[in-house]
């Protein structure tokens, strides 16, 4: 008996013990249960009671799959309008699709009416119709899409509203890396371009420092000027003439704001044929390449856009005509300019699908190897100033003439192209082979891939969809770098000598001291005989 109740009360203790021991840890994770959140000032032990008897109320069955749902539409019920929203509302940015779709918004809202709006027939429209090119371009497989094509032809109207334009084309469109190129081929009204480039060289106009001169020209008294002077650099065309003689703007989405594009300089042309690479959607992206381009990628695209123009831009045969009075020769050499031909009679598809390709022309000009598209002779100083610095310079032998350049006239026939790995230059097909009578002509180039021509009797239309990049047969690969200069030729007069020993030195100052003695003597004796005369 003893023994019983020795173990009885034993197990009675220990009994105890757990039970204040489960007390305790009970306390503390109520506690832990009970703390506040800072954010929404709620606690997860009121929050799990109000979730379970919610779920015993309702009686929700398979709660367990829908547990998640029942804890926000408790959270939800809390909501106060006085305490901080953010807490309970869910905040998440909107997608770059809404983004988009946001922007271009804009481009289908209705423009306020005038009150005396204009007769139609009195406003010049300069904007073609988009959408019926468009639809021709769509039956051969070539074109962006009816719905971007539409947003395009909204954007292009926002264009022609903010600018005092004459004529507008949808050029196309070149594909970026991070974004792509919407490009629109613009041509100002007489005058008003000239306006705008004035205003914006007088933005960049800096007053100039004198401070900053004057230094320049005491350097320039110390520092001694060097024989070798950098090649000559060649002008670049006037606008409205030659490479510049359109104006092109560009965006990334329809939608945003139309950028313009600076006139293309010579060297950027000459450079441009000697690289080749992707453009990423920025037009301020700086161009990474051997040799090295001068300028962003706004330059490299506005180079890129004159070469395909050059080469692709086409148009049937006698659809252009040399204006009467040009006194020029008579194969189109040296002219720059022609008029629509209203005698123009439209070739029928057979005759603008001959696979000699004798039928399309090209309208606009070839641009030569130095970067124009008509030659200048760099040799020729345009400054004087350089003439009255040195008479040196004046003796100095002057550089061979360089022979001029020369290319294919204006309105020369495609069939004259290059070829491009063996094939022609261009491509022909008709839009549809089923009734080829009522089906227009398309070309598309070899040279360029991504440039396409359509024609339909009196219509026709150029347009470029691609990466911007000229057909290669083989892989691009960059030129190498120049060879390393050669050391300056080893001679007598930079030879080193060994130094004289003490003799030798003795010997020098003796026979230097000796002819200057006799030039002394020399000198007394001219002076006497000066002073008995």
């Amino acid at each position: 008996d003893s023994i019983r109740s020795f173990k009885l009360s034993y197990y009675n203790e220990y009994k105890s013990y757990l039970s204040m021991a489960s007390e305790t840890m009970i306390q503390n994770a109520k506690a832990f249960l009970l703390q506040e959140s800072p954010a929404s000032n709620l606690n997860l032990y009121d929050h799990l009671c109000d979730v379970l008897h919610k779920v015993l109320e309702s009686k929700t069955p398979n709660a367990v799959d829908i547990i998640e749902d029942i804890s926000k539409e408790v959270k939800e019920a809390k909501y106060r309008p006085e305490t901080d929203p953010s807490a309970l509302q869910e905040t998440t940015e909107p997608s770059e699709e809404v983004n988009l779709a946001k922007l271009q918004n804009k481009l289908f809202d209705k423009p306020l009416e005038e009150a005396d709006p204009e007769p139609e027939d009195e406003v010049e429209m300069p904007l073609p119709d988009l959408m019926d090119i468009a639809h021709f371009f769509e039956q051969a497989s070539v074109g962006l899409g009816r719905e971007e094509t539409f947003r395009i032809f909204l954007a292009l109207k926002k264009l022609v509203d903010t600018h005092t334009l004459q004529s507008v084309r949808f050029w196309g469109k070149i594909f970026g890396t991070q974004k792509n190129y919407i490009i629109a081929e613009v041509e100002y009204r007489e005058g008003e371009e000239e306006e705008e480039g004035e205003n914006d060289d007088a933005e960049e106009e800096e007053p100039k420092d004198e401070d900053e001169d004057e230094e320049k020209e005491d350097l320039d008294d110390i520092i001694p000027k060097p024989d070798w002077k950098p090649p000559p650099e060649i002008p670049r065309e006037e606008n409205g003439t030659g490479c510049n003689k359109k104006t092109y703007f560009v965006c990334n989405e329809p939608g945003s704001d139309w950028i313009k594009l600076p006139p293309v300089e010579p060297k950027e042309i000459f450079l441009a044929r000697q690289i080749k690479k992707f453009f990423t959607g920025d037009l301020e992206a700086p161009v990474i390449s051997y040799p090295p381009f001068p300028g962003t990628e706004k330059n490299y695209l506005r180079a890129q856009i004159a070469r395909i123009s050059a080469g692709t831009i086409i148009s049937p045969l006698d659809y252009y005509k040399f204006e009467e009075d040009d006194e020029e020769d008579s194969d189109g050499e040296g002219r720059d300019s022609f008029i629509p031909n209203v005698e123009f009679e439209p070739l029928r598809n057979v005759e603008l699908t001959d696979p000699s390709l004798s039928n399309w022309v090209h309208h606009v000009q070839y641009i030569l190897p130095q970067g124009r598209c008509v030659w200048v002779n760099p040799s020729q100083k345009q400054d004087s100033e350089d003439y009255d610095e040195e008479e040196e310079e004046e003796e100095r032998e002057e550089p061979d003439e360089p022979m001029p350049e020369h290319g294919p006239p204006l309105l020369n026939p495609i069939s004259e192209d290059a070829e491009v790995d063996g094939m022609p230059a261009w491509s022909t097909s008709l839009s549809s082979n089923l009734v080829p009578q009522y089906a227009a002509a398309m070309l598309r180039s070899n040279l360029w891939p991504g440039a396409f021509v359509f024609g339909l009797d009196r219509k026709f239309e150029n347009l470029y969809v691609g990466w911007g990049h000229k057909y290669t047969v083989d892989n691009y690969s960059p030129p190498a770098p120049p060879p390393t200069q050669e050391e300056y030729p080893s001679g007598a007069e930079i030879t080193e000598v060994p130094d004289p020993t003490v003799d030798e030195e003795k010997a020098l100052q003796a026979v230097e001291q000796e002819q200057r003695e006799r030039e002394a003597e020399e000198a007394e004796m001219d002076d006497d005989e000066d002073e008995d005369d």
